[in-house]
């Protein structure tokens, strides 16, 4: 999901409130472009200071050629601005002054020089601070972590599951790590207000129902796609043309430093694979377990129908008579033949590639109705025929038949 920040007056006044922080999150190209420029101005600002001084005080004026002693200056072997610049960049650096040094003559250079002191370390404090920041950023450390490039949407216990693969690189482990899915998309509330950006929470699968994992191997995290889930009504059809993107948020410690990491990934409706599952990538031998990487991101298909969890959970309360047909002629589904059911010109039958696991219960049933029919039918034709054996008599309903 793309997002565009239109400024306002107060846009960059507010990171300009946390200058830090600001610095910090620039590119590495700006950050060291402020760096550099930080410590030229101070130097180019406290050299045209010392100049300033050494000309208000007449030390930039030529010397008796007869080498007679002339008044005491406020810094020494300050001729020109480039001998001020060099010296400002001695008392910033503390690199030592040489030839060049400030005397008792001018206490007014006394307190240039504290005051150039003060601001060199907060300078210094400030830009290197950045520096170690933007190197010891987490995100370095969820460069290693790996999410498959597309997600994919296959059963599992009986249940429409939605489904991705998380691995890790490093041997180091990630500490309390927790995984937590949203899903964004445009919402129109019952008042007729547009939400165009509603984040939705998604339930990962686990026994105790936490969003905690342990990353130990490459994982596939699961959601059961139940009611009260955003992607109860999604079906095969409808999933191109969803407006959503499903936001993967992995959180955690980092073993080796103690530092706090995240790692985000997301997926798109055409990112997510309807009817597909991981392959296998681990396997044990002799007690221990390798990971193939390079089939990290591979799907094989599998048979699931096109229906939305929803369209199936109104199918299995009709089979369970909880639902009339008249219900589900109103949600737009019907009976088709061989045990199916239509639903808009589309029919998921037995012959079906995309066969439904209920569709074998279905035909079960419908052909035990079936054989209680035909053996109705033949009772009423027994009783035909008694009757007419009493009327006309054995030997005459035999010479008829």
């Amino acid at each position: 999901m793309d997002l565009v920040m239109w400024p306002t007056r107060t846009f960059a006044s507010r990171f300009l409130q946390d200058v830090f922080t600001t610095m910090v999150d620039l590119k590495w190209h700006y950050s060291l472009l402020i760096f550099t420029s930080a410590f030229l101005c101070s130097w180019m600002l406290f050299a045209m200071m010392w100049w300033l001084m050494a000309f208000a005080h007449g030390d930039l004026e030529p010397r008796d050629p007869n080498g007679e002693p002339g008044p005491v200056p406020c810094v020494t072997a300050i001729n020109s601005f480039t001998s001020a610049f060099l010296f400002s960049i001695e008392v910033q650096v503390t690199i030592g002054f040489g030839g060049r040094m400030v005397t008792e003559e001018c206490p007014l250079a006394i307190m240039v020089l504290i005051v150039q002191n003060i601001l060199g370390l907060i300078v210094n404090a400030v830009m290197l601070g950045c520096v170690f920041m933007k190197t010891a950023q987490a995100n370095r450390r969820a460069e290693t972590l790996i999410f498959s490039r597309n997600a994919v949407i296959a059963p599992r216990q009986g249940r429409p599951t939605f489904m991705f693969r998380l691995g890790d690189l490093r041997k180091s482990m990630i500490i309390s790590a927790t995984i937590q899915l949203q899903v964004i998309r445009r919402t129109v509330t019952t008042e007729g207000e547009v939400i165009p950006v509603c984040q939705l929470d998604i339930q990962v699968e686990n026994p105790l129902r936490s969003n905690g994992i342990f990353l130990v191997s490459p994982l596939i995290i699961s959601h059961t796609i139940e009611r009260g889930s955003p992607l109860y009504e999604v079906s095969a059809q409808s999933l191109a043309n969803e407006d959503m993107e499903i936001i993967v948020i992995l959180e955690g410690v980092v073993e080796t430093t103690g530092i706090t990491m995240q790692a985000r990934t997301s997926y798109i409706p055409d990112e997510i694979l309807w009817g597909r599952r991981f392959v296998s990538i681990m396997t044990e031998e002799d007690g221990r377990y390798s990971v193939d990487y390079s089939k990290f991101g591979n799907t094989v298909p599998v048979r699931m129908p096109s229906l939305s969890a929803k369209e199936l959970d109104q199918i299995r309360g009709v089979q369970e008579g909880d639902v009339s047909e008249g219900q589900l002629q109103g949600w737009g589904l019907v009976r088709a033949g061989r045990g199916g059911f239509r639903r808009g010109g589309r029919t998921c039958d037995s012959s079906s590639a995309s066969r439904p696991w209920y569709a074998a219960q279905t035909e079960k049933e419908e052909h035990v109705k079936a054989k209680e029919k035909n053996g109705q039918k033949k009772i009423v034709q027994l009783e035909e025929i008694g009757r007419k054996i009493e009327k006309d008599g054995l030997e005459d309903y035999s010479d008829k038949e």
